[in-house]
């Protein structure tokens, strides 16, 4: 079964540190270009970063820059969101996603993406 799984969401205070991993099953993600998202409720989705395992590139939103960083795994199928110096926001959930054979860019958010996870929440409070 294809499927991408989102875990490490929960509660950091302020200026704290998570790290939410997307890992893959039933492929592999030697090919695929992995985008992180996220959504606050009454907002609209957001591209956060993507990982490229093409090329090994990165991209982050401006929103996030110097702030988060990401990664991939050892075993290559799992991929890895560092939010650090968490702000105080709004509870969002963050939904990794797959896209085969793209690269990351800045416009990589707005594309269709090839599968999707079920999502992790992330509240930054006090």
């Amino acid at each position: 079964q294809v499927q991408l799984v989102e875990s490490g969401g929960g509660l950091v205070e302020p200026g704290g540190s998570l790290r939410l991993s997307c890992a893959a099953s039933g492929f592999t993600l030697g090919v695929y270009a992995v985008g992180w998202f996220r959504q606050t409720p009454g907002k609209e989705r957001e591209g956060v970063s993507c990982f490229s395992s093409s090329d090994g590139t990165t991209h982050f939103a401006d929103s996030v820059k110097g702030r988060f960083t990401i990664s991939r795994g050892n075993a290559n199928n799992t991929v890895y969101l560092h939010l650090n110096r968490m702000k105080p926001d709004h509870p969002a959930v963050y939904y990794c996603a797959a896209l085969r054979s793209e690269f990351c860019s800045d416009t990589v958010y707005y594309v269709p993406y090839d599968y999707w996870g079920q999502g992790t929440q992330v509240t930054v409070s006090s």
